[in-house]
């Protein structure tokens, strides 16, 4: 971490805020694409209502109810350091999303994906306060809450192509 000096403009920093922005805008776009898909998983799954209310609920209420532990932790053991194994947790955990054979199973699997969106999430925007340079923040804290906004609302019809196209798996 270069504590604050890198600029905006530079190539570092648009690798930084790329890394960021991915990283919690997996976060965010997860929270929308699996809604497109209840239909087609309620139907491969042969869940009911209650099943697909939990298959988002697991999800939003581990990352609402950890997200503070996860900033917390980067503090204390490093952003980078947490930002990273909770990008590897999500991926996990989408892995075992795409490979569940019943309801059940996916519920957990949204749980596990929540924890890692809130050790990744906090991480990315501490990493962009720590690295960019004190002019450049405001500009850097501003392309990752609209680019995160813009994963949020392609979510839906990411989620709606991929049915289509490939499956809810």
């Amino acid at each position: 971490m270069d504590n604050g000096h890198i600029r905006f403009s530079s190539a570092k920093g648009r690798w930084i805020l790329l890394t960021t922005v991915l990283g919690s805008g997996m976060a965010m776009l997860d929270g929308t694409v699996v809604n497109v898909a209840l239909p087609t998983l309620g139907a491969a799954l042969k869940a009911d209502m209650a099943g697909l209310q939990w298959t988002v609920n697991a999800y939003t209420l581990t990352l609402a109810g950890l997200i503070l532990l996860g900033g917390s932790l980067g503090d204390r053991y490093g952003r980078r350091r947490i930002f990273l194994i909770g990008v590897v947790w999500f991926a996990a955990a989408s892995a075992l999303c795409g490979l569940a054979p019943n309801i059940g199973t996916l519920i957990a699997a949204r749980a596990l994906q929540g924890v890692g969106g809130a050790l990744l999430t906090p991480g990315s925007l501490a990493i962009i306060q720590a690295s960019f340079d004190r002019e450049d923040r405001p500009r850097a804290i501003g392309a990752w809450s609209g680019l995160g906004g813009v994963a949020a609302a392609v979510g839906p019809l990411l989620g709606g192509w991929l049915v289509e196209t490939a499956g809810w798996r």
